[in-house]
């Protein structure tokens, strides 16, 4: 499906928070994290295991209240008025909600009951989510019986039944095959162009990075960099060569001593970035023809540019 064009200049907001943070006895878990999110955009908390994500989730989600900082979500205070912000939220954990043992209506009808639903009014808004989502067929049967996508557009409709204004999602592709991910992401991208709803997510993975409209890069307790992914990704600019080879210490130096070049060892690779990175190729493997395995050439990534501004990988868990 097209995708609507990302937002650009700046709009209402939907959720401001100033410098929050938050502490599990000594480990600080936010450090101090500030940002906006627009009303009607994707929004993505994007970091390694670890990181902050969850527990900003949480706090957002009213389950946790920050030691420190100030947190809005539609001018309504999250300590103060946490009442009135619950009424604003649709919230999709990580771990199921929806009970396997029910039917698909079944669980959007005990969920409506949770908000003070009755009659037409709750068969109504089930009759309309069910068709939105491309699961009115399978109203009668048992969550069980479900994929994991067709599973996920459950709790996404569960989530959106009370009508609210602000879709929170921990990790919502977390268990999913590659398909299953695209149904998700098929509801949530029609979900932003309808303009019905802000959409606020935790991932870890990239390609879910790249498909928000804005997104902020956190690690250990701090927002390291926040921006839209293009923008994210162009201060990178160029292209960044990878090579496997089995001592990359070695070698990594051997290519800034002989080659002049900027390499740096990521993990078990050395890394080079530069605009024209294609063009050392040949060089270097003149140079090393048997010291390298494999050699790379891509484009930056998100996680390119998170590896950039932090020293780490995505992959890395904090500590």
């Amino acid at each position: 499906m097209c995708r609507a064009p990302r937002s650009g200049a700046a709009g209402p907001q939907a959720v401001t928070a100033r410098d929050l943070r938050f502490a599990y006895g000594q480990r600080r878990a936010l450090d101090g994290v500030t940002f906006e999110v627009r009303v009607g955009e994707i929004y993505g908390f994007l970091g390694p295991n670890g990181g902050g994500k969850t527990t900003l989730f949480r706090i957002l989600a009213t389950l946790l209240k920050p030691d420190q900082g100030k947190l809005s979500v539609f001018g309504a205070d999250i300590v103060v008025e946490a009442a009135l912000v619950r009424l604003q939220l649709g919230v999709v954990f990580q771990s199921p909600s929806v009970d396997e043992q029910l039917t698909v209506g079944e669980n959007l009808m005990h969920q409506g009951h949770l908000y003070g639903l009755r009659g037409a009014d709750l068969k109504n808004r089930i009759a309309v989510l069910l068709k939105r989502f491309s699961i009115d067929d399978r109203r009668d049967d048992r969550v069980k019986t479900l994929s994991g996508g067709l599973r996920r557009r459950v709790e996404i409709a569960k989530a959106l039944l009370h009508r609210p204004r602000l879709l929170l999602l921990d990790e919502p592709s977390t268990g999913l095959d590659p398909g299953a991910r695209r149904d998700v992401w098929e509801v949530l991208e029609e979900l932003r162009s309808s303009h019905e709803v802000t959409i606020m997510l935790t991932t870890h993975f990239m390609e879910e990075g790249d498909r928000c409209d804005r997104l902020a890069l956190v690690d250990r307790g701090r927002l390291v960099i926040e921006g839209s992914p293009e923008s994210l990704k162009g201060e990178i600019g160029g292209e960044v060569v990878l090579i496997s080879t089995d001592d990359p210490e070695a070698l990594c130096q051997e290519i800034q001593d002989r080659l002049d070049l900027g390499a740096t060892v990521q993990g078990a690779q050395v890394r080079l970035e530069d605009e024209r990175a294609h063009s050392f190729i040949a060089q270097l493997m003149e140079s090393f023809p048997d010291r390298i395995d494999t050699l790379r050439l891509s484009k930056p990534t998100l996680e390119d540019v998170f590896l950039h501004r932090t020293g780490r990988g995505l992959w890395e868990e904090a500590e």
